[in-house]
Parts: C-alpha cells; sequence; structure tokens
C-alpha cells in the first residue's frame, strides 16, 4: 500500500489512464471506447483550468487511476472529489481509500480548504464506503445519487 502516491496529472499519464480505462457498471451502463484523440481532449479539458487539480493515481510507476478536485472555489473553501480506478484488477485492494486520503490532505493542508464535497451513484456501494471510511460524512440523497461533505 505503501506504494501508492499521486503525480501531477500529465497528458501522457492521462493517455495511459484511459488507455486502460474499463467502464465500471457501478457507474454506468456505457462502454467506453478509448482514442489518443479523445484522451487529449479531455486533458486539454481539465489540466489547466483554474477550478479543478488533477493528479494521476500511482502504484509504483504505473498509473492506475486518476483523482481531482474540481468545482474549487477558493474564497468558498470548498470544492469536490473525484477519482476513478483503471479497471476492477486495482479495486477493492484499498488504492481508491489511499488516493482520497491523499487528495483530501492535499485539498486542507495545501489549497487550505474547508470543506470537500464528493457524490456517488446509489449503486456504487465501493465508493460510498470509500468515502465514508476516508471522513466524508453523508449529507442527502436524490433519485440517482448519495451526496457527502468532509470538513476539516
Amino acid at each position: 500500500m505503501d506504494n501508492i502516491k499521486l503525480e501531477p496529472y500529465t497528458n501522457e499519464l492521462c493517455r495511459r489512464v484511459y488507455g486502460r480505462y474499463v467502464a465500471d457498471p457501478m457507474m454506468t451502463d456505457s462502454i467506453f471506447v478509448y482514442s489518443d484523440a479523445w484522451a487529449d481532449r479531455y486533458f486539454a479539458s481539465r489540466v489547466g483550468a483554474a477550478d479543478r487539480r488533477l493528479f494521476a493515481v500511482m502504484l509504483g510507476d504505473e498509473p492506475i487511476g486518476e483523482v481531482q478536485l474540481k468545482h474549487i472555489d477558493l474564497s468558498a473553501k470548498t470544492a469536490t472529489l473525484s477519482i476513478i480506478l483503471v479497471n476492477d484488477a486495482y479495486k477493492n485492494k484499498g488504492y481508491g481509500t489511499i488516493a482520497e486520503s491523499l487528495m483530501l490532505d492535499y485539498a486542507f493542508d495545501v489549497l487550505r480548504l474547508k470543506t470537500v464535497y464528493a457524490d456517488c451513484v446509489k449503486r456504487n456501494t465501493r465508493s460510498r464506503h470509500v468515502l465514508q471510511k476516508v471522513g466524508f460524512v453523508f449529507t442527502h440523497e436524490d433519485d440517482e445519487f448519495y451526496y457527502f461533505r468532509c470538513d476539516r
């Protein structure tokens, strides 16, 4: 587990993450089809945006996912956490838990945020469990999502 770290996202890491990505059936019914052009567009639309910080989730030297803070509002001191792991081979091993914990440390210690929000699709029980494990508290739900917050 000590091999999990976050690295600032690069276009190459983005290609490596999404080149191996398999959509989680707990999240969507659609099938993801990769192309370098898609990854390049995705990367360009996310990285560099003032209201986002993206990192690759690294297992040693291998990128196994992406974690980000989005909708960052420095004046309100809030953001929303999001994570994906490339496929089921990296799930249920604690990697996502460590990545989310590291991202919360970054949010609170580096960006000096006071609250981080998160949500998960109702059928994604694994994500809900991880959010609560790292300190998020359930706040409410709608037809499709559970919503959480973590304050420090």
